[in-house]
C-alpha cells in the first residue's frame, strides 16, 4: 500500500462494521489492493468519515426531538454567575455523562425559580450532544394528572 497506512485501512473496516456492512468491510480493502487501487481507499475513507459525521448529526437531532427538552435551556443560556462555584463544577461533571455508567440518580432540590429545571435541561442537552438518550418531563404535569384523580 502506497499512501494508505494500516491505520487508515483499519478505520475503513471499523466504519464499515459500524454501518453494518461486514462483507464490504472484509472485501473492500483486499479487492482495492488486488487491483492496485489502494490510493482510492483514501477517497473511500474520506466519504465514510463524512457519512459517519452525517449519521452522528442526524442521531443528535433525532434524540433532541425525542427528549422534549425546552430549546433554549442549555449551558450557553445558563447564567453561571448566579450559581455557586461548587454547583457549576458539579453540573460540568454531570454533563460528561459518567454517572450514566454507574446508573446513579440525580436529584435537584431548591426553591422555585433558582434554576433547577434550566440546569437539568442544560445537562440533558450536553448528554444528547454526546449521543445519550434523554427524556425531559416537568413535574407540574404529574401534579395536573394527580389533581384529576378523585380522592
Amino acid at each position: 500500500m502506497s499512501k494508505v497506512t494500516t491505520e487508515k485501512v483499519d478505520r475503513i473496516v471499523e466504519l464499515l462494521h459500524t454501518f453494518k456492512l461486514p462483507t464490504l468491510a472484509a472485501e473492500l480493502p483486499v479487492r482495492f489492493e488486488k487491483d492496485a487501487q489502494s490510493d482510492a481507499l483514501l477517497l473511500v475513507l474520506e466519504l465514510l468519515e463524512m457519512e459517519a459525521g452525517d449519521r452522528r448529526q442526524r442521531r443528535v437531532e433525532r434524540l433532541l426531538r425525542a427528549s422534549k427538552l425546552p430549546p433554549g435551556k442549555s449551558f450557553e443560556t445558563l447564567l453561571d454567575k448566579r450559581l455557586p462555584r461548587p454547583l457549576s463544577q458539579k453540573l460540568t461533571e454531570l454533563s460528561s455523562g459518567e454517572f450514566l455508567d454507574r446508573a446513579t440518580n440525580i436529584l435537584a432540590f431548591g426553591l422555585p425559580g433558582t434554576g433547577k429545571s434550566h440546569s437539568a435541561c442544560a445537562v440533558g442537552h450536553a448528554l444528547i450532544a454526546k449521543g445519550h438518550s434523554v427524556l425531559f418531563t416537568p413535574t407540574c404535569v404529574f401534579r395536573r394528572i394527580r389533581s384529576l384523580i378523585p380522592a
